[in-house]
């Protein structure tokens, strides 16, 4: 990688503007720090293939502590603005639950609004999950894809990584909201929910931060939003919602999706999260429960976990 010049640079997992060990990771450039960027490199080099120049120091964000294979993916989003996904693994549990760098980063922007991804940049070929569930916007075909390790520096289109696609298209109307696109899913909090189990009435703030990432939850096909939150030690709250694929197996958890937001936030050890609260309907036939409790109290044994029930409409 060609360093940047200057008093921006890439380095020790920070991308830095004034570099400093107290900085904490960035996970998004904004449109005018990325342009300035780009000058400093080399007024020569395209936004787009400044990308490619963020991919090797990207990667040192990764977390995979099982492969000890870091993946990174770099995005350039309609606005301008600059978002990085990388990995992440849990040791202890299943191979499934690990986080693609793809899918990390589709979860930042959608975490921060971004209405459409035009670039990508990974460290590595995706993988068919991640080709896959890149599927989910609405632009899927249309995305430029480069490989860092490809020798050829040019930019693709999705749709030569995926000819024959299987997508939202073959089972959902048109006018259905797809993955970045707005939606709000009209839920509501029972007023009986509490976790059950321990008796516990969850926090508040929580619980409603919870409830918002359900209803921007994108669960077209089971027809089962939901939400967590997560706050650490120092009361700060990170939301994820359950983001569906059209293939299933592809899907995002809802607790992966708020550690993508844990991590991009800056958040160190995952012992740091000391409660979690999942908001999921009554009835699921989809049910988040089981899974997103054996993720938290693996990866934080003392986090505070509670399951909090909601219905469509109007709470009960």
């Amino acid at each position: 990688m060609r360093p940047l010049c200057g008093r921006i640079r890439i380095d020790n997992c920070h991308v830095q503007s004034k570099p400093s060990a107290m900085d904490p990771p960035r996970f998004l450039i904004q449109a005018p720090e990325a342009r300035s960027l780009e000058l400093e490199q080399s007024s020569a080099l395209p936004l787009t293939h400044f990308l490619l120049s963020l991919v090797s120091s990207a990667l040192s964000l990764a977390r995979p502590p099982i492969s000890n294979f870091p993946v990174a993916a770099v995005g350039l989003g309609s606005s301008g603005r600059i978002f990085i996904g990388v990995n992440l693994e849990f040791p202890g549990l299943p191979l499934h639950q690990t986080v693609h760098a793809e899918q990390f980063l589709l979860t930042n922007l959608s975490l921060n609004a971004e209405p459409r991804l035009e670039y990508l940049v990974v460290s590595s070929a995706p993988c068919g999950h991640c080709r896959q569930f890149l599927q989910e916007l609405r632009h899927a075909p249309n995305i430029k894809l480069l490989i860092a390790s490809d020798e050829s520096r040019d930019f693709t289109p999705l749709s030569k990584f995926l000819s024959h696609r299987f997508g939202p298209r073959d089972l959902l109307p048109d006018e259905v909201p797809l993955l970045l696109e707005p939606r709000h899913n009209g839920l509501s909090i029972l007023d009986e929910s509490h976790d059950l189990a321990n008796g516990y009435i969850a926090n508040e703030e929580l619980k409603r931060a919870a409830l918002e990432a359900a209803n921007k939850s994108h669960a077209p096909y089971s027809g089962f939003p939901s939400g967590v939150a997560l706050m650490d030690a120092g009361g700060k709250i990170y939301q994820g919602s359950y983001m569906e694929s059209a293939a299933f197996n592809p899907s995002m958890g809802p607790v992966q999706a708020a550690l993508v937001a844990f991590v991009a936030g800056g958040g160190g050890k995952y012992e740091a999260i000391v409660a979690a609260v999942l908001v999921e309907k009554k009835g699921a036939t989809v049910k988040q429960e089981g899974t997103a409790r054996l993720l938290i109290q693996s990866i934080a044994p003392k986090c505070q976990f509670r399951a909090v029930l909601c219905c469509s409409g109007a709470p009960h």
